[in-house]
This record gives C-alpha cells, structure tokens and sequence, in this order.
C-alpha cells in the first residue's frame, strides 16, 4: 500500500517547504500547489488522502476552492488554515465542506494529529463501508471440498493473498473465478478499500473505455457530465477484470499503462491521474494462444500473469460435488424456511456423473430448480433436470472423463516434445497443476520427449 498522500495548498514557497519537510520526515508524501487553479489541477491528478488549504491564496480565497475539490472528489477531507480566522468565517468554511479549521501559525505537531486522525476516520469509514457490501453478499467459501485439486487452490492462493502483484484467474465459465478474486481481495491488505468489478465481454470497446476510464463532458455525443471511472472508484482498493481476453485490443496498452505507470488518463481529458489498485483478471480462454494468434497484447499478458491461480473444472473433482451440493441445499432451503434440503443416493449418483459443462454455476441452478419443483423432502434422481443426460456417455467414443484428460494431455505433450512448461501454456493451466496431472493419471512425460527440453 502507498503512503498517505497529502495536498499542500499555499501561495508562500516558505510555508509549503517547512511544512513538507516535517511531513514527509514523518511519513507522509506530499504534494504542493500555490493557487486555486493549480490545486484543481493537482487534486485532480493525484487524489490527495487530505488537502490542507490557506485560506487566501492570489487567485482567490478556500471558500471557492472548497466546493470544487468536493465535487472532484467528495470524501477526501479538507483543512482551512488562515492568519485571520474568525467563527463566521470558520462556520462558512465548515458549510463549503471543510473538516478542519486552523488558525496560522499552525503547530506542525498539531497539523500531523489532525491528519493523522483525518486519514484513520477516512479509512474506517472506508472499512465500515467495506463490511457492510461484505454482510450483504452471501458468504461463499471458494474452496469448498475434499479433493486434491481443490486443496492444492487454497494453498496456492493462499500464498499470493498477501501479495500485491496482478493475479491471473484461469478456469471455465462457471468455475467460480469471481468467488476467488473477491477472497483473494476480502483477506488481502487492502480488503478495508473498494472492491470494484468489471466484465469485459459485456461491454463494446466504447462502453468499456468509458466505464474503466471516465469521460471529460464533450468527450463524444452523450458526454453532458464528467464521469469517473471504475478505475478511480477501485483507488485504493482492487479492480477484478473478468474474461480480460475479451478486452478490445484498443483498450489494452491503456490498462498496460496503469499497471506499469499507476496513471491513466479519462477520455477526452489531456491530463493524467494518479491511480493505486491491485489488479485481479479472469479469463476462460487460453491467453498464450491468444497471444500468438494477436488477439491478446503479450507484453500485457506477461503483465496480468505475474501469478497465476487455475480453478479446477467441476468434473476434474467430483469427490467435491456432494460436498457443494449440500451446501447450496442448505443455503436454498433456509432461504425459503425449509430447513436443510437433503438428497437421495440415487441424486447424488446422478449429480456425480454429469460432465457439468457450465461448472459450479450449473449445478446451482440444477439444484434451485429441483427444490423449487419438488414437493420436499429429500431430492430424488427424478427432481433433477439435466441439460443432456448423465446416465449417457458424454462422448462419442464412450471415453471417461479421466481417459478423454489422459488424452488430451499426452497428445499436447506429444507435441510440444514433452516439456511441459510449454505443455502446461497451451492447456491453459498452471506448470504446477499440469505436474500434479501426470501423478495422478501416470503419465511418464520423458516418453515424448525426442531430446531434452
């Protein structure tokens, strides 16, 4: 996380370097403007966590200024200092949306209190805020199961909670990666600050420009009001890009240019801003191929993909789907006064042999649908509707889902020689899971290698 970033607003080159060195000797970075029009400008570009403002400066007085920095931005607090303070001029201050009124000389070691206790309610309303959008989603836990491929997650995701580097989610529709992107950010260090989504492949390549980026008024037609975008709503917190390998090629050096700068700049505006945010993306798609075939940027791919998180399909761990099944029947059935909702031998045998295409997703909608239809009690076989039978063979080869995965892994071995970095890039899967692959189906990978990788 960065440090607290304060605006020092003030016409006196004097006063601003005494009290930047003190700041800044005590932990705060700071930045300075000596007019109304400047501090526009800097407020603007690099979204102070406080502005501390005198109150006359050469191009007029903080009461003006007051009411553009909060319609800039309206949570960020605002201290008045002044050499002639009155209380009408004090309640005046207040009333234009300052927090503090200081009367010059200011003592620094009061200034740093004042921030300090600023900044502290500032992030505990962000906190509060931040509990409350917690309290109101259900709570969804994405590591439910027993199987090894799901505990093999937890521990890799676990490791990177912590970290502060892009993540790369990949897995099938369904899988549950906007689950684990939102745990990922809920016990991370910045879990007090916003959570922001976006889906790429809801939106044109206009739409998706504006929403992440914001728009100046006058931008394009339609444009009648400046408008923030997600990026500046994430400030702080954690942007969640899903199915990024629909983003617009256009789009891509942009979001390329926040990851490496932190600054970006709204549609039609000439200025950069400031921006700090933990980037999670999600995709289906396999982006090295997307890479070669430039349909993805690769020096963006390099960039989200700094660590990788692969979220098993449905039918690579069926151990697991009892498991979720009772807990959605759970869930469902105390949403409706129910109690738990249980399920026949002959269901769960039917829900374990189903290939799941649409994953996690899928069988929650399966499992709403019976409880909603039956009469109650437990869910028998004849409750449950399937998108295609599970009591058929779901190839045409009559293959097992382990049998097709042996398959297909050896063929992609076979092909790129047996190294399995390369292997594991064109299944779309971590280097790691792809190893814990051939353990477990007995693949011996030296047996297609023509010469040492």
């Amino acid at each position: 996380m960065t440090r607290t970033r304060i605006l020092l607003v003030d016409d006196e080159p004097g006063v601003r370097l005494g009290m930047r060195g003190y700041l800044t000797a005590h932990g705060f970075d700071v930045d300075e403007a000596q007019s109304l029009a400047e501090a526009q400008e800097v407020f603007r570009t690099h979204r102070p966590d406080v502005a501390v403002v005198d109150y006359r400066l050469t191009d007029g007085t903080a009461l003006e200024l007051l009411p553009r920095l909060k319609e800039i931005d309206a949570a960020v607090p605002l201290v008045v200092l002044t050499g002639h303070g009155s209380i009408e001029l004090a309640v005046q201050a207040v009333k234009e949306g300052a927090e503090q009124f200081l009367t010059k000389p200011v003592e620094l070691a009061v200034l740093k209190v004042v921030l300090e206790r600023l900044v502290a309610q500032r992030r505990e309303r962000q906190r509060l805020r931040a509990d409350l959008s917690r309290t109101a989603r259900a709570s969804v836990d994405p590591f439910l199961g027993t199987s090894t491929a799901i505990q093999n997650l937890r521990a890799e995701a676990e490791r990177m909670q912590h970290s502060d580097s892009p993540v790369l989610v990949t897995g099938e529709t369904g899988s549950g990666k906007s689950v684990l992107a939102r745990w990922l950010h809920e016990g991370g260090p910045r879990a007090d600050a916003p959570f922001v989504d976006l889906n790429c492949a809801a939106l044109s390549r206009d739409l998706l420009d504006s929403e992440l980026f914001g728009h100046e008024k006058g931008a394009f037609t339609g444009a009648v009001a400046n408008k923030q975008g997600l990026l500046e709503v994430a400030d702080r917190g954690t942007l969640f890009l899903d199915e990024i390998g629909d983003m617009d090629l256009t789009v891509q050096p942009k979001l390329l240019k926040v990851l490496e700068e932190k600054r970006f700049r709204r549609l039609g505006d000439v200025r950069d801003r400031r921006v700090d945010v933990r980037l999670i993306a999600a995709t289906h798609q396999d982006l090295g191929t997307a890479t070669r075939e430039k349909r993805f940027r690769s020096d963006l791919y390099f960039r989200v993909s700094t660590l990788i998180l692969h979220v098993p399909a449905l039918r690579e761990r069926p151990e697991d789907i009892p498991v979720l099944a009772r807990n959605f029947l759970a869930e469902m059935g105390g949403a409706r006064g129910r109690g738990g909702v249980g399920l026949q031998p002959d269901a769960e045998t039917a829900l374990m042999r189903y290939a799941w295409p649409g994953n996690i997703r899928e069988l929650r909608n399966v499992l709403e649908r019976a409880v909603l239809l039956s009469g109650g009690g437990a869910l028998s076989r004849g409750d449950l509707r399937f998108e295609s039978s599970p009591d058929e063979p779901t190839t045409e080869d009559d293959l097992t889902l382990e049998e097709l995965e042996r398959r297909h892994i050896e063929r992609v071995l076979r092909r790129e020689n047996g190294h399995v970095e390369r292997a594991a890039v064109r299944l779309g899967i971590p280097r790691s899971s792809l190893y814990e692959r051939l353990k477990r189906l007995g693949i011996n990978r030296s047996g297609f290698q023509k010469s040492d990788p």
